[in-house]
C-alpha cells in the first residue's frame, strides 16, 4: 500500500478544471498550486490507521496517471521509472487537481498489484493478475 503525495500527469482530453471561461478577468482563472498536492492532514490520517492496524504500507509516493484502457508499453514502463514514477494508474487525475481546486481534503492510497512491464523477469501486468492480486 502507498499513500500518495505526488502524481505526474501523462493525460489528456480530461477537464481539470471547474472553471468553465464564462469570466472574462484574470481573476476568474483559479491556478492552483499543485507542490503539495494532496491534503497533507488527510494523509496523516491515513498513515496513523496503517500504523494502528499493523498494515504493510510506504508513506510517500509518485503515481503516474495515464489514458487507459491498455497498459504501458515497455519503453513507457522504463521512461516512468527514469522518472521516478513509484506506481501507475489511470485514474488519480484529475481528481486530485479538481478537489484541490474546490478546497476538498483529498488523499490516495494506491495498492500495488503488478511490476507492470519493467521488470523484465516478472509477468507483465494483465487484468486477471490485477483482480486476481
Amino acid at each position: 500500500m502507498v499513500i500518495i503525495d505526488q502524481f505526474i500527469d501523462r493525460t489528456s482530453l480530461r477537464p481539470q478544471t471547474f472553471y468553465d471561461g464564462s469570466h472574462s478577468s484574470a481573476r476568474a482563472v483559479c491556478h492552483i498550486p499543485m507542490a503539495e498536492s494532496f491534503c497533507p492532514k488527510t494523509r496523516e490520517v491515513l498513515i496513523e490507521t496503517a500504523k494502528k492496524f499493523g498494515l504493510r504500507y510506504h508513506s510517500k509516493g509518485t503515481i503516474i496517471t495515464i489514458v487507459g484502457p491498455c497498459f504501458s508499453s515497455r519503453a513507457e514502463s522504463f521512461i516512468f521509472c527514469t522518472w521516478g514514477a513509484d506506481v501507475i494508474n489511470m485514474t488519480t487525475v484529475p481528481e486530485v487537481v479538481l478537489a484541490k481546486e474546490a478546497g476538498i481534503c483529498y488523499a490516495s492510497i494506491a495498492i500495488a498489484t503488478d511490476y507492470d512491464c519493467w521488470k523484465e523477469h516478472e509477468e507483465a501486468v494483465s487484468v486477471d493478475g490485477v483482480l486476481k492480486t
